[in-house]
Formats: C-alpha cells, structure tokens, sequence
C-alpha cells in the first residue's frame, strides 16, 4: 500500500512502480470516498428513530436514502443497462429495486452496507462530478432536516457546480441556472450572467439539484427566478 495516498491513488501508483500518476478522475474518485466516510461517520451517531425521520429527498428517509447511497455507488455500466432494461427505462422502478436490494433488515445493517461500498470507484458513466454530487447532495438531504452540521469542502463542491451549471444529468440543473449570475460568498465561483444569485457554494449546490430549503441562505434579485424553477412554479 503506498502511504498518504487514497484508494483510487494507490491504485494508479501500483502500477508506476510506487509512482502516484494522480488524475483528475482518481482526485474525485477520492473526494467522493471521503465524502462518503463523512456521512458514514455522521450516521453512525443516529438513533433508532431518526433513521425513519423524513430528509429532503422526496419521500425518502434517512435510511432509505443511505440504501440508494450503497446502491449508486455499485453500480457499473453493464448492471445499470441491465436493471434499466428490467425497469422499464423507468428511473424510479430502477431506484426503488435497488435500494431495496441494499437496504437491510436493519438500520445498522444498512449502515454496515454503505460503509462497505465507501471506497469503491464504480460508476455506470464517465461524468464523475455527478457522481461525486450524488454523495454530496443526498449528505445535506440526511443532514440539513437532522440538524448535522457536518458540510463537504469546497474542494469537493467546486467540481459538483461547475458540472452542475454546464449540463442537465440527472437533475435539469443548467436549466435552473440559466440566464442567472452565481455567485458564491465563500468560495472561487461564479457563473452565467443575469440577475444576482449570492450564497454559500453548497446552497448554490443544492438549489441546482432542486433543494427549494436552500434557498432561504441565497440572496439576491435572482432568487424569486430561482425559486419558481425549482418549485415548478416556472
């Protein structure tokens, strides 16, 4: 094992002879590893009961987002065509069977499995950064309603909003962010022209994965566009 280095770095020096040849794919590889432990870390403090507390994603709670979480981070190219294919190409059937197929029969259990899959390096695509926001953003889900205030770094933030502001994935966030300026009080961002939108980068971050209880930390005459895109009112 090549000391100081994180799993997708030691990887890459493996093969050099001990030499780290750091990409920019093992660095987010990395950031979302740590991202994950974080929230591992973080769950491990809850009770019983808050596993079944609501979160910001939808009608998911904790535990069932944690098990998505487990989920999306094993799920390579071939399995995800495959479970599409038996979904119907229908994104919510795919979600819900995979989630269930990594959630347990208890939230420990749950929590055992997602701590098993935090160093994998697997994704179904090449986009990275919307693999390194799924941590990111389904984190402050769990997070925010809990009142945890653990946040990711900007170092791992940076890369979720510049991916996030040039194109639609798997939320429509460059829609929601165009005609808009960015701006984060925080953090080197800024991004697009238009009215003002000012804020912490992880609020910025939220409200473009479509988190209307982020929006009460941005400012600016742009909030009231912002807000009508990601809550359907526009």
């Amino acid at each position: 094992m090549t000391p100081g280095l994180g799993p997708a770095r030691r990887r890459a020096a493996s093969g050099t002879g001990g030499r780290a040849v750091v990409t920019a794919g093992d660095a987010l590889w990395d950031l979302a590893h740590a991202e994950r432990a974080s929230l591992a870390d973080d769950l491990a403090a809850l009770s019983p009961e808050q596993w079944d507390l609501p979160t910001l994603c939808g009608e998911w709670s904790v535990e069932e987002v944690t098990a998505h979480l487990s989920a999306a981070a094993s799920v390579g190219g071939r399995m995800w065509i495959r479970s599409m294919l038996l979904a119907g190409f229908r994104p919510a059937v795919h979600n819900r069977r995979r989630l269930s197929e990594h959630r347990g029969p208890t939230a420990a259990a749950t929590l055992d499995r997602f701590r098993a899959v935090v160093n994998l390096s697997i994704a179904p695509s090449p986009h990275l950064p919307a693999y390194l926001g799924e941590i990111v953003v389904h984190a402050q889900d769990i997070r925010r309603p809990l009142g945890i205030a653990t946040q990711p770094g900007v170092d791992a933030l940076l890369p979720v909003a510049e991916f996030f502001v040039a194109r639609n994935f798997t939320v429509p966030s460059r829609r929601v962010a165009s005609g808009l300026r960015l701006e984060a009080t925080d953090a080197p961002f800024a991004s697009g022209e238009g009215p003002e939108v000012r804020g912490s980068l992880l609020a910025l971050v939220m409200c473009l994965a479509g988190r209307p209880a982020y929006l009460a930390d941005l400012s600016g005459p742009g909030v009231p566009v912002l807000r009508s895109r990601i809550t359907g009112g526009a």
